[in-house]
């Protein structure tokens, strides 16, 4: 049975220790595989001093520096001011069959720019934003650069370091319908096996990994991890393909 994050998290929040001079962390989109390992990971890391993970409706966690926070389901001005110097945005949608999950807020992607305003505006000076990333569909030279009006208005908030990472997302399952349309369906499959293997959705744990360790060491600046890079580190020495994209 996969864990629980909240459960996961629990003896990491029981353990002593001050809070004072760590980072605090915000995290919009804690649900999904993505979300479960990056909550798992990055708050039971002991680098933030308190994780506030945006979330739909109360819940009751009972754990000590993971919270969370309440909103409504527009970013507008009315969103409650927080404290945090980290910031972390996740589209990974929920899976109902957990029932915490369905209790979590998840952005859309057209609500980027208005949740990286309220980010920064809770004075979030690091920002890492994971997108997914449609194979094929994008250009060469965007993969490794700014894709959008979105996302250069991200960039230009002023945040001291900013992450994009460009995870392959796996195929959505097309309807049946009828014989047709199956037949279409059958003949469009063929397609998603001419898609490079560098292109290849990776595993949560693995992006997970990726994203905590560029966290630590990422230099001020704006970053972008392209599916590529994604993948090669998954493959092993990750550590060290993160420091080397990082120091281009």
């Amino acid at each position: 049975m996969p864990a629980d994050p909240f459960q996961a998290l629990q003896a990491a929040a029981r353990r002593p220790g001050a809070a004072a001079g760590k980072p605090a962390l915000l995290i919009a989109g804690a649900t999904g595989a993505l979300g479960n390992e990056m909550l798992r990971r990055l708050a039971g890391s002991g680098r933030h001093g308190h994780v506030n993970v945006l979330a739909r409706e109360p819940m009751t966690e009972g754990l000590r520096g993971v919270a969370c926070l309440v909103v409504p389901p527009e970013v507008d001005g009315g969103w409650p001011a927080v404290d945090a110097q980290v910031g972390v945005i996740l589209f990974d949608p929920p899976r109902l069959f957990y029932d915490r999950e369905r209790a979590l807020w998840t952005p859309r992607p057209d609500q980027l720019p208005a949740l990286a305003l309220w980010m920064r505006r809770c004075g979030v000076t690091t920002l890492a934003v994971v997108l997914p990333h449609a194979q094929g569909r994008l250009p060469d030279a965007l993969k490794r650069g700014l894709a959008s009006l979105d996302e250069h208005a991200v960039a230009a908030l002023g945040f001291e370091r900013v992450l994009f990472v460009r995870s392959a997302q796996k195929p959505v399952p097309r309807p049946a319908g009828n014989l047709l349309r199956q037949a279409a369906n059958l003949m469009l499959s063929v397609f998603h096996y001419m898609v490079p293997g560098s292109e290849q959705p990776v595993r949560a744990t693995k992006v997970s990994e990726l994203v905590a360790a560029a966290l630590q060491i990422a230099p001020p600046g704006i970053h972008v991890a392209g599916p590529e890079l994604v993948w090669s580190a998954a493959q092993g020495n990750l550590r060290e393909l993160v420091a080397a994209w990082l120091a281009r």
